[in-house]
């Protein structure tokens, strides 16, 4: 049975392999912008959207790889009930980043196992945020410097760069900010058996 992560993102990739599992990544092709979308329309709350988001992608893996072993992950960003999304451009970046500093936001992580093209284990963790009230001048001085890099980020931060100093406390632990919540994720294969303890 191969190991199979639904995901293109490499920070995901890096930490199982890091953590000495045999995986391969492929992309799931899955339209996360009208699905999230959808879900909200239907009153879904957060971390519910990150549940089936991930599923989702676990999903559309699974059924083309039923004897595999596929993991599916989706994190979302809450803040006072509203959902952000990637930012669009550095405007985008730079309108978030001034309603998040100085406050507290959550991060709802999730990540899904399919296993004979069903769903046998999921998780949810969630991580609180909070970020120094920055100034106007360092958030165009830190945009200027990691556009290329956060664009793709939610929150417009990575914490293993340099968005690290933009928060000044977090609860939660670091491998759910990263979008993959691995300890529960090596707890449930090694009760599985499917790893060594």
């Amino acid at each position: 049975m191969a190991f199979i992560l639904a995901s293109t993102s490499p920070i995901r990739l890096q930490l199982l392999r890091a953590a000495g599992l045999e995986v391969e990544a492929t992309a799931p092709r899955v339209d996360e912008a009208t699905a999230r979308d959808a879900l909200l329309a239907e009153g879904a709350k957060p971390r519910d959207i990150a549940d089936a988001l991930a599923e989702m992608k676990a999903r559309k893996i699974a059924e083309k790889r039923p004897s595999d072993l596929v993991i599916g992950c989706d994190q979302v960003l809450e803040f006072d009930g509203v959902i952000f999304s990637k930012p669009a451009n550095p405007e985008d970046a730079r309108a978030q980043l001034h309603r998040l500093r100085g406050k507290t936001h959550k991060l709802h992580s999730a990540i899904v196992a399919y296993e004979n093209a069903e769903p046998v284990w999921r998780h949810v963790a969630e991580a609180r945020l909070t970020m120094h009230d920055l100034s106007d001048s360092y958030v165009d001085d830190y945009l200027g410097r990691n556009w290329d890099s956060i664009r793709h980020a939610v929150g417009c931060y990575k914490l293993e760069e340099e968005g690290v100093r933009l928060f000044s406390a977090i609860t939660g632990d670091h491998f759910t900010i990263l979008g993959l919540p691995l300890l529960p994720l090596l707890a449930w294969l090694g009760t599985r058996g499917m790893i060594a303890r």
